[in-house]
Order: structure tokens, then sequence, then C-alpha cells
């Protein structure tokens, strides 16, 4: 047998491993050496001190001034609004949130005077419409809300209550309402479709209304064989969209688009 006859093995390994692979571990190498160097040049030498973040910076924390003075002291002054204020919408919200740091207003005893939002604009940062918004959240739009009016000539700020119940739906649901109004539902009344008890106008997001559950709500009205108006569109509900309920494929409020 020649030398030239035999193959080295682990040659012939070698040369079948793909050009990509030959290169990962030159790779590896580098990935590990530069964050050997980045772990030493790099990384802070109190970094991991007491967990996964820099031991100095506990110091650093505390040697901030202190600027939020927390909810619970005012109550030591302002029991009465407090009380008011945990009966109400805002109740968790922290009264730093509008009247800004404390921390001064406390150390100086009530000297130091806090901030008393009651311009039009401090409302607005979270109750002006947002598409985004939570369906139910009270939203308003300034430019056509009362303008130019503050927001305490009508509501209480520690006691949101609307100075009198909503009695129609557009006045939350403006969206909708808007909606709506160029739809083929447009003369349906949300009562309709809506069972909402009384409580929801005041509690909204308590008291949610109900929304249909099968389909033959919708076909109450558009089934053939109902006894909707003539005018109204049929549809034969044993074919179209079955095991669907209606509005899983329609909206409502706009049924047209689907």
């Amino acid at each position: 047998m020649k030398m030239d006859d035999y193959i080295d093995p682990a040659r012939s390994f070698w040369a079948r491993i793909p050009e990509q692979l030959k290169r990962l571990p030159i790779l590896a190498i580098v990935v590990i050496g530069g964050l050997i160097v980045f772990r030493m040049y790099v990384v802070p030498e109190d970094f991991g001190e007491y967990g996964h973040y820099r031991g100095s910076a506990l110091g650093e924390a505390a040697e901030l001034d202190i600027k939020y003075a927390g909810h619970q002291v005012c109550v030591e002054c302002h029991d009465d609004v407090v009380d008011l204020k945990a009966g109400g919408y805002h109740k968790n919200l922290s009264c730093e949130v509008c009247h800004g740091p404390a921390a001064m207003h406390v150390a100086e005893e009530g000297d130091y005077e806090l901030l008393a939002p009651r311009e039009r604009g401090g409302c607005p940062m979270c109750h002006e419409y947002l598409p985004s918004r939570p369906t139910g959240f009270p939203q308003i739009i300034s430019a056509s809300h009362n303008p130019i009016k503050p927001c305490i000539k009508c509501h209480d700020a520690h006691d949101p209550v609307p100075p009198s119940t909503p009695s129609e739906c557009q006045a939350c649901h403006a969206t909708i309402a808007r909606t709506k109004a160029v739809s083929a539902h447009v003369y349906v009344p949300c009562i309709r479709c809506h069972e909402a008890p009384e409580e929801h106008k005041v509690n909204p997001r308590r008291f949610l209304p109900s929304r249909p559950a099968s389909r033959d709500f919708c076909g109450e009205c558009h089934d053939p064989a109902g006894p909707g108006d003539s005018d109204i569109k049929k549809i034969d509900m044993t074919k179209h969209g079955e095991g669907y309920v209606c509005w899983q494929c329609h909206y409502p409020h706009l049924p047209e688009v689907h």
C-alpha cells in the first residue's frame, strides 16, 4: 500500500466541513475575547457586588435630594380632602401627580406652597381624547368641551363626578356615536343591543353594559323569517357565517365594513 493511497481520516473530515462552519471557532474566539476586554476595561469594578448593578449606585441614590413626600403624609393636615378623594375616581392617583413634589412643603410645615393647578391644561393630560385609551375612560375634546372654562369650574378635582349625569351614550362614547351616525344602524338605539345598568352612568368601568352573545339576536332583524322591517338587509342565518357570532366579522356600529 502506497502512502498516496492512504487518506488521513481527520483531514478527510475537515475537508467535508463547510467553509462557514470552519470560521465559527474564529468568531467564537473574537466574541469571547471581546467580552473579556469589555469586562476588564468597561464594566465598573463594583458591578455585581450586591446584585446585577453597580454597588456604588446605592450610595449615589442615597445622596440624592428627597423631593417627594408620598401621599400618606397628606392626611396629617388634609384629612377632609383625603377622605373625599378616597371615595372618588381619583382615589388611586397620588396627590403629588397634580400638586408636585411635596417634601419641601412638609419640611417647611406649609410655608412652601405647592402647585394648585387651576388652568385648563392640566386635566386634559389624562382626559384628552385618545383612541388608545380604554372604552369607558372619561375623555373630552378640549376644543368643544366647555372651551375656555377651567375644569375645576364644573368638577371638583378630588371627586370629579360630572355636574349632571349624562343622559345619552355619546357623552362618553363620542367616537362610536360619530361612527354609528354614518352607518345603517344610525336609528338603532344603543340600548337595543346593550343592556346598561343605571349605575353604568356614574361608575362605567365597574358596571359594564352587555353585548349580544348569539347569532339569534342579529337574526331578529336580519333573518328573512324574522319580523324585521322589509327595508332591512336580510341574510340567511343558516348559511351565512355559520358558527360565528355576527360581530366577529361585522363591526356593529358600522356593519357595512367587515
